[in-house]
């Protein structure tokens, strides 16, 4: 997507579907981009889930939104009041700087063991050498898949 009015058209258009939809973003703690956008939007809305996964430093966008959107606070964003309905989650222990070895343990500190797991960001050696790690520690119930990234 390439032009803003492209993605504020998509914005529209997920907000009027009315049916679950997952917005994946980039990090860098909703500190501008398109994810303003998104959560200026969506969180409003009771049945938006927003999950955080890595580090939200102070004084973000992000890290306001985990302070203040579990007590249904609000936020202000584009000098706009934003209040926040949505569920607001956060994911600890993971970090978009780990290794292989802090992916694993990641993995393999969960409570409930995932049965997918699919690689798509890195070099080829280094998706190949995670995926047969995972499969090492995890064995044959996890499925590893390398997804094009």
């Amino acid at each position: 997507m390439s032009l803003n009015s492209e993605h504020l058209a998509l914005i529209n258009y997920l907000a009027t579907r009315q049916t679950p939809a997952i917005i994946l973003a980039a990090s860098g703690m909703c500190t501008g981009g398109r994810i303003v956008n998104y959560l200026e939007r969506f969180l409003p809305d009771k049945t938006t889930d927003v999950l955080f996964v890595g580090y939200q430093g102070r004084g973000t966008l992000g890290r306001d939104i985990q302070t203040y959107g579990p007590k249904n606070g609000y936020m202000l964003i584009n000098n706009t009041r934003v209040n926040i309905n949505a569920k607001i989650h956060t994911i600890s222990g993971y970090s978009a700087h780990a290794d292989q070895n802090g992916l694993v343990k990641f993995v393999t500190g969960m409570r409930k063991k995932p049965h997918h797991i699919k690689i798509v960001h890195g070099d080829d050696d280094a998706k190949n050498a995670l995926s047969a790690k995972y499969r090492e520690v995890l064995g044959d119930d996890v499925k590893v898949e390398i997804g094009k990234g």
